[in-house]
């Protein structure tokens, strides 16, 4: 293998979602990834508003559309009797300024279908059956070890490996958190019938065990989820058709394949850096969350997206190497928070809804973040950027690509898409949207160093 700018370890959402994002700024880039193929399983099957955002940004929303669908309402079953229908989630009125507003039901395995066929589209690679054991970086690069061959070069290294993360251990960066339920839980993807495909089906047990079974959309699948106080059955097709004839109403008979099984233990972790030199920690190597109320895929998809720019900005636009301790900055606070969240979720607490589509994220705080309005109205630096319409140009399709946009520019500025005004949703002023969608900058004229603003960022 040659020696590419940037090395991916690991092959997942967030994985691939980085590796798109690179290849389209011309980033040479290599995700190593250590299975034999994608990820097999349903797992992170929630595709958030935010993330629909993104995938617009990437070029692959309608695809990923097309491999699911929505979520059924929730159908709660009672000694094989149905007792009541429930929504998953509270309504989130769309706007012109925030179209997608509705989570999409898409089978883990899919969407990264979905981005792998178009990282290829794109010119970027990914090697499977590298398992990556060790590194040593230095003031040139990172060499990465593996079980078998000779060791990689690379300019940096992204750990996108998992909870497990090889690559985190290596570097010695600590992960804290805490298990979030004594109980164990089952998830799969099996094929079964007797069941309708129009309802998400739970059948609650005595102290809030129980299982469900949700049909997959775009599939003929459903996804099993089992809560259990005394341990899992065995993770064989036998094991699971035992366990859907004890908690529901359907035979064992019902089940008729087990196409991928996995058990877990919820909890937390949060890891004490992002960036360790030129090693940089993304998705479920830097965080990990109970799955409760769809945040893990959608935040690590999100860590990709904020990453991508900035090192495109410092291997390809001069931007400064300290570019790259604000993806730390940024996202490891926001990490924090949806760690909260989902903690919230599964306890209970919050409902699924406004506070877990992941519209309302923000860099208020991030040094990349500068209001310079004498008296700010509307979006502010450090907020999403909406949607909206200007001269007839749809701002999400201004958006889409790696550039920057500036709303409101009396001139045009080399290397930026401009556009004449902002919506009035955004109140007055000048405003500049970072390519991962967030105001970075916003003057009440260009002359409030818009330039200087530019240049620490690498956009000249």
């Amino acid at each position: 293998m040659d020696v590419p700018e940037v090395l991916i370890v690991g092959a997942g959402p967030t994985g691939l979602t980085l590796g798109i994002d690179l290849a389209r700024r011309g980033v040479d880039a290599l995700v190593v990834e250590r299975a034999a193929e994608l990820f097999p399983g349903s797992r992170g099957k929630g595709i958030q508003p935010r993330t629909q955002e993104v995938f617009d940004d990437l070029g692959v929303l309608d695809a990923v559309r097309a491999a699911g669908g929505t979520y059924p309402d929730r159908l709660i079953w009672k000694d094989g009797e149905r007792v009541g229908v429930k929504p998953m989630f509270e309504k989130v009125e769309a706007d012109e300024g925030t179209p997608y507003t509705e989570p999409l039901m898409v089978a883990q395995w899919r969407t990264q279908e979905v981005l792998y066929a178009r990282l290829l589209e794109l010119g970027g690679r990914v090697a499977f059956g590298v398992e990556v054991t060790g590194l040593e970086q230095d003031a040139d690069g990172v060499s990465v070890y593996r079980a078998d061959g000779p060791a990689l070069r690379a300019g940096h290294v992204v750990a996108a490996d998992g909870g497990r993360s090889a690559v985190r251990r290596a570097l010695g960066v600590g992960m804290a958190g805490e298990m979030l339920d004594p109980a164990s839980y089952l998830v799969a993807d099996v094929t079964l019938t007797g069941l309708d495909r129009d309802h998400w089906h739970t059948f609650p047990a005595a102290g809030g065990t129980g299982v469900a079974l949700c049909p997959l959309a775009g599939t003929d699948a459903f996804q099993l989820q089992g809560r259990f106080a005394a341990g899992v059955p065995p993770l064989s097709l036998a094991g699971v058709r035992e366990l859907v004839a004890a908690y529901t109403h359907l035979d064992t008979g019902n089940v008729t394949a087990l196409r991928w099984v996995s058990d877990f233990r919820p909890r937390t972790g949060l890891a004490d850096r992002f960036r360790a030199g030129r090693v940089l920690l993304a998705g479920d190597a830097a965080h990990v969350h109970s799955p409760a109320g769809g945040q893990g895929l959608n935040t690590s998809v999100q860590d990709a997206y904020n990453l991508g720019w900035k090192l495109g900005a410092v291997l390809r636009a001069g931007a400064p190497d300290s570019l790259l301790d604000t993806y730390e900055e940024e996202r490891r606070a926001n990490a924090a928070a949806m760690l909260g969240l989902s903690t919230g979720v599964h306890r209970g607490e919050v409902r699924r809804g406004r506070a877990t589509v992941q519209l309302d994220l923000a860099y208020p705080e991030s040094s990349l973040s500068e209001e310079r309005r004498a008296a700010p109205a509307g979006v502010r630096a450090g907020d999403r950027a909406p949607d909206g319409t200007v001269d007839g140009v749809r701002l999400f399709d201004a958006f889409r690509g790696p550039h920057w946009t500036l709303l409101g520019a009396p001139a045009p500025v080399p290397g930026v898409r401009s556009l004449p005004a902002a919506p009035a949703s955004y109140g007055p002023g000048v405003f500049l949207v970072r390519p991962d969608g967030y105001v970075g900058w916003a003057g009440d004229t260009a002359a409030d160093g818009l330039d200087a603003y530019l240049a620490r960022v690498g956009c000249h």
